[in-house]
């Protein structure tokens, strides 16, 4: 009995308020359906109109709900949404998310501020998603990881599964958060995003900068003896001027040939000759 009441409701057109706008109708239970359908986006993806099948899909069943009783609207919504669409999918469901928010209210008369909105933000919220997602997230975190799976630490490969469910579930609640607030969220962070990215730029550099000694190993072989003094170069002056000098050293020198587009080829084979040529000289040392 409890179904066939809860069909019913889905079925009912939405309330019409005094202003010309609807009683949104759109639950906690429906974004995060949206959302695990969301997760599916990539396998249909295609090179006409990118994301726009994911969208769709997606957001079915939420559109759905929201032109209860109105078909022709609800075909015409369904159709606005297989439009050209693009962007980073960890931060899609933000932007998809206030578009259920305008068109829950709207109706058809927030269809076209809809496609408005996903058109003019896509762009600028794809920069910063992947400057997030596909940049210092797995720059900070995946080098971690890394280096303590080199060292033999598990704890290495339990953090990088741990990033990936965050990952996950944040792809499923950023629909929430996108629907609450509207595009009242794109207007309110506009100016803070560009902060926010800054600092977590100069995070993402400091640590790769503090993992170059421990990942890049270049230390000096060579030993100076005066009588019974013998001096390490590496441990003796080396380390007394800045302790991991010599791999800040190797990392800037390949910096500069890969800015001027010297080729990875080149570059990897020249490593191996010095390396190989400094070593049978004692000048490097494991």
């Amino acid at each position: 009995m409890s179904n066939e009441v809860n069909a019913t409701k889905a079925n009912e057109a939405p309330t019409c308020l005094a202003d010309g706008t609807y009683q949104p109708v759109l639950t906690v239970s429906d974004l995060d359906r949206c959302g695990r359908r969301w997760m599916l986006g990539a396998s249909i993806y295609n090179y006409e109109s990118q994301c726009a099948p994911a969208v769709m899909f997606a957001t079915e069943p939420a559109l759905r709900k929201i032109y209860a009783g109105d078909e022709e609207g609800y075909r015409r919504s369904l159709l606005s949404t297989y439009r050209y669409y693009n962007a980073t999918p960890q931060v899609s469901g933000l932007l998809l998310g206030a578009g259920l928010a305008l068109e829950d209210k709207g109706h058809n008369d927030a269809i076209d501020a809809v496609q408005d909105l996903k058109i003019g933000l896509m762009g600028s919220l794809s920069g910063v998603g992947d400057t997030i997602f596909a940049i210092l997230i797995p720059t900070i975190f995946g080098s971690i990881a890394a280096y303590m799976g080199q060292a033999g630490n598990p704890v290495g490969v339990l953090l990088w599964l741990a990033v990936a469910i965050a990952i996950f579930v944040w792809k499923l609640f950023d629909w929430r958060i996108g629907y609450k607030f509207g595009d009242k969220l794109f207007t309110t962070l506009a100016e803070k995003m560009s902060v926010f990215t800054e600092s977590t730029s100069a995070l993402g550099m400091m640590v790769v900068g503090a993992l170059i000694p421990t990942v890049i190993k270049v230390s000096c072989g060579l030993t100076f003896t005066m009588g019974e003094v013998t001096l390490d170069v590496q441990t003796g002056i080396l380390d007394q001027i800045m302790v991991g000098m010599l791999p800040v050293i190797a990392t800037a020198i390949v910096y500069a040939l890969v800015k001027r587009k010297v080729s990875i080829n080149k570059i990897v084979l020249g490593i191996l000759i010095i390396s190989w040529v400094c070593a049978a000289f004692g000048i490097l040392a494991a």
